[in-house]
């Protein structure tokens, strides 16, 4: 087998939006498959997948170069930390994709997209995206980044994607939560302001007196909290919540 063979038996894909992997398979045979390069141990195992077989070889070559990915094949695709799609724009049978890599998959997933469209923001985030690169801005080296960040827990997106994302939230936090006396944390206003003063040292008739609430009300809202986010007491109301930042 010539080395050209070789390159062509380790890159599979057509030119329709690429399918989950599925695992068991003895050769890959679907759209979109992931290739394999083995690696030494501490890499970041990737599932990379494309549209097409120019978008996908580009990509591999690459990740294939550097030392801090290991590129896996369609049978090893489920142990990927990370599920890289290339693509040429968000469309439907895109998002469908990313929706069945989301199921198919525990480890993270990043999209590399050549043409983003104002609204494309609320789909990836649906179909459980955690990090977004440009295919213009998609060098060896961003890729890199972009798989290590994922691998760390960490997310990645373009300015101006991030921008839009946190308008929204904004958005969401006064036109939605502000009236129903939420926020986008797991306690209430009024449950935050209960748990500061438990904090504090007021005992529930303290508490009812400055928050201008019956005493029932109190101890209503705290056991809420206890049972709500399966906690053991007041005390581990507001360890939990100063651990997390919510008080």
């Amino acid at each position: 087998m010539t080395s050209t063979d070789t390159s062509r038996e380790e890159v599979v894909t057509t030119r329709r939006t690429p399918v989950a992997p599925r695992s068991g398979s003895a050769r890959p045979s679907g759209p979109g498959v992931p290739v394999q390069v083995r690696g030494k141990q501490g890499q970041v195992r990737v599932a990379v997948y494309a549209e097409d077989l120019i978008l996908q070889t580009g990509v591999v070559q690459q990740l294939r170069q550097r030392p801090e990915v290991e590129l896996l094949s369609e049978g090893e695709a489920g142990k990927a930390e990370v599920s890289l799609l290339v693509v040429d724009a968000l469309t439907e049978a895109v998002a469908e994709h990313l929706r069945r890599l989301r199921l198919a998959t525990s480890g993270r997933i990043g999209l590399v997209v050549g043409h983003f469209e104002a609204g494309g923001l609320q789909t990836i985030v649906e179909c459980g995206v955690a990090a977004v690169l440009r295919r213009s801005e998609a060098d060896q080296d961003r890729l890199v980044h972009l798989i290590t960040a994922l691998a760390n827990g960490e997310g990645v997106m373009p300015g101006d994607l991030l921008g839009e994302l946190l308008d929204r939230i904004g958005k969401l936090q006064r036109t939605v939560l502000d009236g129903r006396g939420l926020t986008l944390s797991t306690l209430t206003a009024r449950e935050a302001e209960m748990l500061r003063l438990v904090a504090e040292g007021f005992d529930t008739s303290e508490i009812a007196a400055k928050t201008s609430y019956s005493e029932r009300t109190v101890k209503n809202v705290l056991h809420e909290i206890i049972t709500r986010l399966d906690l053991r007491n007041r005390a581990h109301a507001v360890g939990f919540a100063m651990r997390r930042g919510l008080i």
